[in-house]
């Protein structure tokens, strides 16, 4: 191959680059190293990296990430990803613009090969740390809701659209004048969480082990207005 043939992939595109980039992280040698230190002494690669600032932008990206997002750790950085169906554009559109507000840089956004599914990532230093949430699976781990969201009600707002947007679902059945919105999850924390914060907004929600729902007609269409439920 010529010299340049790498040019333009990156390991997520391109199995030998992902193989070449695997055989040096076993062998630990940082090919880089030099680069980064002049990269840093310029001002272009951050030397450190300060808390996100405490708003309803943070808020929600935190409930999309703990409902569509997958957080791992690895020895010189940290990676997130939303995944999103690659037919919501607006979904993409919105969350990857969150992404690059809040950590300074525009997203890696490509769809898999193998299902219809976007995913939408960032690499980057301290991302658990300045998040506080934990690392994926989070399956069965314990998510607590920030202190500093529960502290404003248009944070709570914003924390639950992104849940919702993540995991959330509208359905009518006109025939039976039913009305459902729901937010499913197998995190009996999550649901929890959810439950306690519709409870707070003012809405009668019901749980069981997989999802909280509301029922009622009006409450339905109010809380679609409150999150702005799919309004992109």
């Amino acid at each position: 191959m010529p010299s340049n043939w790498s040019k333009g992939y990156t390991k997520e595109t391109h199995s030998s680059v992902r193989k070449i980039s695997d055989t040096m992280k076993k062998r630990k040698i940082d090919n880089f190293a030099g680069w980064r230190n002049k990269m840093k002494a310029a001002g272009i690669i951050p030397s450190d990296y300060p808390e996100f600032v405490k708003n309803g932008d943070l808020a929600e990206l935190i409930g999309v990430i703990l409902g569509d997002g997958h957080l791992s750790g690895f020895p010189r950085t940290e990676e997130l990803t939303i995944f999103s169906n690659a037919n919501n554009a607006g979904f993409i559109k919105r969350y990857s613009g969150l992404l690059e507000q809040i950590f300074g840089k525009r997203p890696y956004i490509a769809k898999t090969s193998w299902s219809n599914c976007v995913r939408i990532r960032v690499y980057q230093k301290e991302i658990q740390k300045r998040l506080q949430i934990p690392f994926s699976p989070r399956g069965k781990k314990t998510i607590k809701i920030p202190r500093w969201i529960l502290n404003k009600k248009s944070y709570m707002i914003r924390y639950l659209r992104g849940l919702y947007e993540a995991e959330g679902s509208f359905c009518v059945h006109k025939p039976t004048a039913t009305y459902k919105f729901l937010f499913s999850n197998k995190n009996s924390s999550m649901l929890n969480n959810v439950f306690r914060l519709m409870r707070r907004l003012g809405f009668h929600p019901h749980r069981d082990d997989s999802r909280v729902q509301l029922s009622r007609k009006e409450e339905v269409y109010q809380a679609l207005k409150t999150l702005q439920f799919r309004q992109y």
